[in-house]
């Protein structure tokens, strides 16, 4: 087992490029997959694509993000891909039903973010489990619901999702 202390860079920094074309062309990347819902943990158990098992323990001023690299070396790299993770978009329709909404979000520790007049839930498992639990809301219209990827839309004014530390509020999932 590989034990990786530390995030070396970002696939995407200049200091790297070179390197990673030249393993690239080789064929010698290797790529471990990390679910979004992983990204803020510091301590993890991964398996790369090629088999090897990375033992991830990071200090506490770093995370993994999609781009990451764990390794790289003459011989190989390896570096972290993440999916896009899916947020549930909550808009209610006056500050009652967002005072109403907040109070359930919260009870449920689910993991938020905010956006403007906008209340987003990462799915961290299946949408029924999340709008099951807000029914009342959604079935009576003061609560609208739409399913959005990490790459958002324009409708808030928002062009990205805000950041870990920029209004992420991590608990457990439903």
């Amino acid at each position: 087992m590989l034990r990786i202390d530390r995030v070396l860079g970002s696939r995407l920094e200049p200091q790297f490029s070179a390197d990673l074309d030249r393993l690239e062309q080789r064929g010698a990347i290797d790529i471990v997959n990390v679910p979004g819902a992983d990204l803020g943990r510091r301590r993890l158990l991964m398996t790369t694509r090629a088999g090897e098992e990375l033992a991830i323990a990071l200090p506490q001023h770093q995370q993994l993000f999609d781009g990451a690299i764990l390794l790289i070396d003459a011989d190989r790299a390896i570096v972290v891909r993440s999916a896009t993770e899916r947020w549930l978009w909550l808009e209610p329709r006056s500050i009652s039903d967002a005072i109403e909404l907040g109070h359930h979000v919260g009870k449920l520790h689910w993991r938020v973010r905010f956006g403007g007049e906008v209340l987003l839930v990462a799915l961290e498992g299946r949408l029924e489990d999340y709008t099951a639990r807000l029914d009342d809301l959604i079935a009576s219209r003061r609560v609208a619901v739409t399913v959005v990827d990490e790459d958002l839309d324009e409708r808030s004014g928002l062009t990205e999702l805000p950041r870990a530390g920029e209004g992420d509020r991590s608990a457990a999932a439903p």
